[in-house]
């Protein structure tokens, strides 16, 4: 087959383990991402098969419309809302979906947490830059972790939380309020009563139509000025703008975050704020992450093409 895997940003993907389930096969990696339809129909025209890096290139009508030798697409990790199925059906595009682990975000998660709270990027400068003690930081013993979501990733930060010391506060769908409640969590009354609790406050939820823009700026105005809001889901839950703003006020004063509205990003006038830690989407971009995604997205295609 000739399978092409856009995207692989760090030029990683063939030195995993899993690579070499797809020796004998004709791979193609690219490792920039393109959004122009004429651009990504000309470097996909001879792919029968595409492995997809999470959602960093959106599958569309127009763009199978234009590439008649596609018969597989395999997606790494169970995401595939960038994906658009119907159309795959329409274009006879056999779409299989992998899984992945909860294990890597929920530990970025938490390392965002202390950075933001203790102020560790800035005074990893400071001290670089000859500067000595600049900052004064926040403990987490004692105070409240709102968890926004307590699915799997939601879960494992609420125990890191409850192994510092900290009070948990939760909020999110009717699942996830029962859930908690059966862990013996303090549930929120409110969205409202959660931004206002906490001191840090961790979103985890799935990006659909009824979560998108989900926090807004009102929500934001009624956390406290020293309280820090950390997003490792997705920038979209948060409405557009809304961050930057809240940050600029005061309200939150400070923010640990790991998603944009657009990926991949060079720059934006909000990464110059002195009150924000951010990343470039580090979530799950780790090593035994990319192993089990990759493993299970190549084991996933060759199986369908053998079928």
């Amino acid at each position: 087959m000739k399978i092409v895997i856009p995207d692989d940003y760090q030029d990683v993907v063939r030195t995993l383990d899993a690579f070499a389930k797809l020796e004998g096969h004709e791979v193609t990696i690219h490792h920039d991402t393109l959004t122009d339809l004429d651009a990504l129909a000309e470097r996909f025209k001879d792919a029968e098969a595409l492995v997809l890096i999470r959602e960093r290139t959106w599958i569309t009508e127009a763009l199978l419309a234009r590439l008649p030798k596609l018969r597989y697409i395999s997606q790494t990790g169970g995401g595939a809302a960038h994906i658009d199925q119907d159309a795959c059906a329409r274009h006879g595009v056999k779409v299989v979906t992998g899984s992945g682990s909860p294990v890597a975000a929920a530990e970025l998660t938490w390392g965002l947490v202390m950075a933001a709270t203790r102020h560790i990027p800035q005074e990893v400068e400071n001290l670089k830059a000859g500067r000595w003690q600049r900052t004064l930081g926040t403990g987490l013993k004692g105070r409240t972790l709102g968890i926004f979501g307590y699915g799997k990733i939601g879960k494992l930060v609420a125990g890191y939380g409850q192994a510092f010391g900290m009070q948990l506060l939760v909020w999110g769908r009717e699942g996830t309020r029962q859930r908690a409640a059966e862990d013996g969590l303090e549930v929120a009354t409110s969205q409202d009563e959660l931004f206002a609790r906490s001191d840090v406050l961790s979103l985890h939820l799935r990006l659909n139509d009824e979560t998108r823009g989900i926090v807004t700026a009102e929500h934001l105005a009624l956390m406290q000025p020293e309280a820090v809001l950390i997003n490792t889901s997705r920038a979209e839950l948060i409405a557009s703008g809304a961050l930057e703003a809240a940050l600029r006020a005061g309200r939150p004063g400070r923010a640990g975050i790991d998603v944009f509205e657009q990926e991949p990003l060079f720059e934006h006038p909000m990464l110059q704020l002195p009150g924000l830690v951010a990343t470039p989407h580090l979530g799950y971009v780790e090593k035994d992450s990319y192993e089990l995604y990759f493993g299970d997205a190549f084991d996933n295609l060759l199986a369908a093409a053998n079928a």
